[in-house]
């Protein structure tokens, strides 16, 4: 569902989404994914590449965190061997 932005909110996120999205520890993450991905086009159809479990998971799984939400896992509480 879309959020509902004023026009200065609007930029001001598409800015912050930016620069999250080109941090180092989440461009490494994405070509890894893409990698995985390119080794086994079968296994990620229609799936994300959890870092975490190392394996192709459905989106739902993947992005709510196995029903457990993401605040446990955000900013310092994660860290995977493959990224620090």
């Amino acid at each position: 569902m879309k959020q509902k932005l004023s026009a200065q909110a609007r930029r001001d996120k598409a800015a912050r989404d930016l620069a999250f999205a080109k941090s180092p520890a989440r461009r490494a993450k994405k070509a890894h994914a893409q990698r995985e991905a390119r080794a086994n086009p079968s296994d990620a159809e229609g799936k994300d590449f959890d870092h975490k479990r190392g394996r192709f998971v459905s989106v739902n799984s993947n992005r709510g965190n196995e029903g457990e939400g993401t605040k446990k896992e955000g900013k310092e509480n994660y860290r995977h061997k493959y990224y620090t």
